[in-house]
C-alpha cells in the first residue's frame, strides 16, 4: 500500500450504518484508556447512544510488548439504543503484535484490523508469541487489514517540537485516534480543547499531541487507503430530551450514595481499603468533600468496616466498599452491624475469583457471599446494579432501606459496571421523595432495642443525647431491655425478629415486573446485575423473530420480591443467566422449588448477545 499517493475523498461516499463497535488495543503504556475516553466523549457530543468497556491488565507495569500488558478500550456507539459494549468488533486498532494476538478473535469476519506495522518488529513478535509476522503471511485473510507505520508517521508529525523519539511515540495513540475520527466523520475540536487543558503547563506536549491527532486525520483524508476500508456515517440517536453526561458505574454509585444521604439528611463517612476494582468508588467520593463527605482509607479491610460502623453509631451514614476478597475479610464486622442493628451500606464491586483470581476481570460470583456469607443466621438486604447509570437509583434505595430498617445493606456491582460508561440523563433532584432520618431524643420507655411496630427497626440514638445513654455490641442483647443476655429463649426471639425485619422489606419494595416481553409464556430468561444489557437485547431480538420469550431482571436479591414466585410459575421454562456457576439459580430453586436451568459463564468476560440468542433458540426450537 502506498502511503504517499493523494486522492480526494468526498464526504458523500460515506456508508450509513446504524452502529459500530471499535476497540483500541495496545501496551499498557500506549494510552488506550485515554484514547477510548476521547472517542467516547466525541461520540456523546455527536449525539450517539453508546456503551464502553475498558479492559486493562492486573499488573501495575507488565513487560512492554507482552500479552500480559495489553490494555484495551471498546466502544459501541450508534443511532439506536445501545445496550452493551458490543459482541464482535467492526474495527480493531492494534498498536503492537501482543494487542493483535489477544484481541483478534473478537473481530467479526471481514472486520477491519488497523495495525501499526512499525511496531511489528522481530523482538515484539517474539514477545507476543508469533513465529512469523502475521501482517506478511495469509493468516489474516479473513479480515480487512490496513498496515500503517504509525510509529514512523507520528515521529514525523511531531519532529518540529524537538521531542526525543521516546517522547514522540507517546503521541502515537492520538495519531490512531485521528485516523479513526476520519473513518467515522468525527470532529477533532473537543479533543484539541481537552489536550490544551490537560497540558496547559506543558504546551509543547499539547501541541505535539494535537499535531499527531491532525496528522492521523489528514492521513485518512489524503492517503490512498484500500478501497474496501471505507468511511462510515453513524446518525444521531433518538433519545429523550434532557441534559446528559457520560457516566461510569463507579460515578453513578457515588452520586447515588451522596443523593441518598441528602434525602436522609445525613453526612457520609466512607471508610475503605484499596482493592481493584472497588478503589474507584473511593476516588469518586474523595472529591465530594464540599457535600460533607468524609473519606477514610483504613489500614485493612476489617478496620474500614469497623470505622464505618462507628460512624453510623455516631449518627453519620457509614459506608464501606471492597471486592470479593475484601468483603470476606469484612465478614466479622458486617456481623457486628447486624447484631447492633446499625445502618451500613456495603458496596461489593465483584471481580473474578476465588482469592485474588483475575482482579481486572468481571464476574458475579459473590451472590452466595452476599446472601449467606456470615456466621450464624445473619440476614441482610442485598441489591444489585444492572447498568452503569443504574447505580444512582440502586444506591439511593440502599440508603433508604439501611436507614429505615436500621440494617446493613449490601449493594452488588461488578468490574464491568464499575468501569463501563454510558449516557445518563441527569435527574431532577426533586424527583425523589425525601426519607429524613429521625433520631430518638425522647427518654420515655427507651431501651436500645425497643422496636417500631411497622418496620421492627430499633431507634437510632446519637451518643451524648440527654438521658439516652446506652450500650450496644456484638454479644446478644435482651429483647426487652437491651442488656447482655445469654437466655436461650431470648436468643431465639432476637434471631427471629432480625429475620422478620429483613423479610418484611419485601412489602416495601416494588413487585417484580418484566424488563421485556409478557408476564407469562414459554420461556423466561432471569438475570441480575450487569447481564441486563445483553439479556435484554437478545430477548428483544428473539421476540422480533417470533419467539415467545421474556426477560425478568432482579434489582432486589434479598429479600426477593413478594410476587416473584407467582411470576416465574407463569412460564413453562425458566433459565437463569449469570456470570457464575449458578448461584441465583440455586437461591430460586431453594426458595420456590422452581425447576430453573442455568446458563453460566465464568471466563471474566460479559455475556455476548449472540450466545444468549443461541441459548434461547435452542430451548424454544426443541
Amino acid at each position: 500500500m502506498s502511503e504517499a499517493a493523494v486522492i480526494d475523498r468526498s464526504e458523500d461516499d460515506r456508508q450509513e450504518i446504524e452502529s459500530a463497535v471499535v476497540r483500541f488495543a495496545g501496551d499498557s503504556g500506549d494510552g488506550m484508556q485515554l484514547t477510548g475516553s476521547q472517542f467516547t466523549m466525541t461520540a456523546a457530543i455527536e449525539g450517539n447512544d453508546l456503551a464502553t468497556f475498558p479492559d486493562f491488565p492486573a499488573e501495575i507495569r507488565a513487560p512492554a510488548g507482552t500479552t500480559f500488558g495489553v490494555s484495551a478500550f471498546q466502544i459501541n456507539f450508534g443511532a439506536r439504543k445501545i445496550m452493551t459494549s458490543g459482541d464482535q468488533l467492526d474495527v480493531l486498532v492494534a498498536m503492537n503484535p501482543a494487542a493483535l494476538i489477544t484481541n483478534l478473535e473478537d473481530v467479526k469476519p471481514g472486520g477491519i484490523v488497523i495495525a501499526d506495522s512499525g511496531a511489528f518488529t522481530d523482538r515484539n513478535l517474539a514477545k507476543a508469541g508469533y513465529e512469523e509476522n502475521p501482517l506478511d503471511n495469509n493468516s489474516l485473510d479473513g479480515y480487512r487489514v490496513v498496515k500503517i507505520d504509525m510509529s514512523r508517521l507520528t515521529v514525523e508529525a511531531v519532529k518540529e517540537f524537538g521531542l526525543s523519539n521516546k517522547e514522540a511515540l507517546r503521541s502515537k495513540n492520538m495519531w490512531a485516534l485521528g485516523l479513526v475520527y476520519w473513518m467515522y466523520g468525527r470532529k477533532r475540536q473537543a479533543s484539541v480543547d481537552w489536550l490544551k487543558s490537560k497540558f496547559a503547563n506543558k504546551p509543547e506536549i499539547a501541541d505535539a499531541n494535537i499535531a499527531a491527532l491532525n496528522a492521523g486525520h489528514a492521513f485518512g483524508e489524503t492517503a490512498e487507503m484500500p478501497a474496501e476500508l471505507g468511511t462510515f456515517e453513524v446518525e444521531t440517536a433518538k433519545i429523550e430530551p434532557g441534559t446528559y453526561r457520560t457516566i461510569t458505574g463507579a460515578e453513578s454509585v457515588a452520586l447515588g450514595l451522596l443523593a441518598g444521604s441528602q434525602l436522609a439528611n445525613l453526612n457520609i463517612a466512607f471508610c475503605s481499603y484499596p482493592i481493584t476494582p472497588a478503589s474507584s468508588l473511593l476516588h469518586q467520593l474523595a472529591r465530594m468533600k464540599e457535600f460533607g463527605v468524609v473519606t477514610f482509607q483504613a489500614e485493612d479491610e476489617i478496620a474500614a468496616a469497623a470505622a464505618a460502623i462507628g460512624a453510623s453509631y455516631a449518627g453519620s451514614l457509614g459506608i464501606t466498599s471492597s471486592s470479593g476478597p475484601g468483603i470476606a475479610l469484612k465478614g466479622e464486622a458486617i456481623g457486628l452491624a447486624i447484631a447492633t442493628e446499625l445502618p451500613l451500606v456495603i458496596v461489593n464491586s465483584q471481580r473474578a475469583g476465588p482469592s485474588t483470581g483475575m482482579p481486572t476481570k468481571t464476574e458475579q460470583s459473590d451472590l452466595y457471599q452476599a446472601v449467606y456469607g456470615r456466621n450464624a443466621d445473619a440476614p441482610m438486604p442485598v441489591l444489585s446494579v444492572s447498568t452503569p447509570s443504574d447505580g444512582y437509583e440502586v444506591a439511593i434505595e440502599a440508603v433508604r432501606i439501611a436507614t429505615k430498617y436500621m440494617t446493613p445493606v449490601m449493594l452488588l456491582t461488578d468490574g464491568y459496571i464499575t468501569n463501563a460508561s454510558e449516557p445518563w440523563r441527569i435527574p431532577d433532584p426533586d424527583d425523589h421523595e425525601r426519607f429524613d432520618v429521625t433520631f430518638r431524643t425522647d427518654p420515655e420507655n427507651f431501651h436500645p432495642f425497643v422496636r417500631d411496630d411497622a418496620t421492627l427497626a430499633r431507634p437510632w440514638v446519637k451518643p451524648g443525647t440527654p438521658e439516652l445513654m446506652h450500650r450496644i455490641g456484638g454479644i446478644e442483647r435482651s429483647y426487652d431491655s437491651g442488656h447482655i443476655s445469654y437466655d436461650p429463649d431470648n436468643h431465639q426471639k432476637m434471631t427471629d425478629v432480625r429475620a422478620a425485619k429483613v423479610n418484611g422489606i419485601a412489602n416495601d419494595i416494588p413487585e417484580q415486573g418484566v424488563a421485556a416481553g409478557e408476564t407469562s409464556g414459554k420461556l423466561a430468561i432471569v438475570g441480575w446485575g450487569s447481564t441486563y444489557g445483553p439479556i435484554n437485547r437478545a430477548v428483544n431480538n428473539m421476540r422480533d423473530e417470533g419467539f415467545d420469550v421474556s426477560h425478568v431482571h432482579l434489582r432486589h436479591i434479598w429479600p426477593l420480591p413478594r410476587n416473584l414466585s407467582d411470576l416465574l410459575s407463569n412460564f413453562d421454562k425458566v433459565v437463569v443467566a449469570e456470570m457464575n456457576t449458578g448461584q441465583l439459580r440455586t437461591v430460586l430453586r431453594a426458595e420456590y422449588l422452581v425447576p430453573a436451568e442455568g446458563l453460566n459463564k465464568v471466563n471474566g468476560k460479559p455475556f455476548l448477545i449472540a450466545e444468549l440468542e443461541d441459548a434461547i433458540r435452542a430451548r424454544l426450537e426443541k
